[in-house]
């Protein structure tokens, strides 16, 4: 496990970062960046809007989603259209599974494999750049609360 990196720590991971894929180091972006370091909660642009605003007042909700495309457009970070309510992000770009509980609507990284053949592989003349799986169902908390 990770040791929590501090808020300092996470900003200037996130001016680093941004430097690197060619953008500027906006406060409202090293702000967005730095919330979405090491967070595996997979939050939407409106959740981030709402936990960054009270620090940021300036902060606007188009900056937000502005922020999270340009992130997604460089390979920064994934869009999840899992949720039938609005779009989620997860600040790890590496290809893997999620599940959306049905019960609590939390969103999580599923740590099984799933036997879907391969892929990367080419059938009749596709050529598969990326996947997305999603998967629904009821989460071990919610599972152990209705037994």
């Amino acid at each position: 496990m990770r040791p929590q990196s501090k808020p300092s720590d996470k900003a200037a991971l996130a001016v680093q970062k941004l430097k690197s894929i060619g953008l500027r180091a906006t406060p409202q972006r090293v702000a967005i960046l730095a919330f979405l370091e090491g967070n595996t909660s997979h939050p939407s642009a409106e959740q981030i809007y709402e936990a960054l605003k009270p620090d940021m007042p300036s902060l606007s909700l188009g900056t937000v989603y502005n922020t999270l495309d340009e992130l997604a457009q460089r390979g920064q970070l994934q869009e999840l259209a899992i949720s039938p309510n609005r779009k989620h992000v997860d600040p790890n770009p590496k290809p893997h599974y999620h599940f959306l509980c049905r019960v609590c609507g939390r969103i999580y990284d599923y740590p099984g494999q799933l036997h879907t053949g391969n892929p990367s592989g080419e059938a009749k003349g596709f050529k598969v750049e990326t996947y997305a799986v999603y998967l629904y169902g009821t989460c071990p908390s919610c599972s152990e609360e209705r037994s």
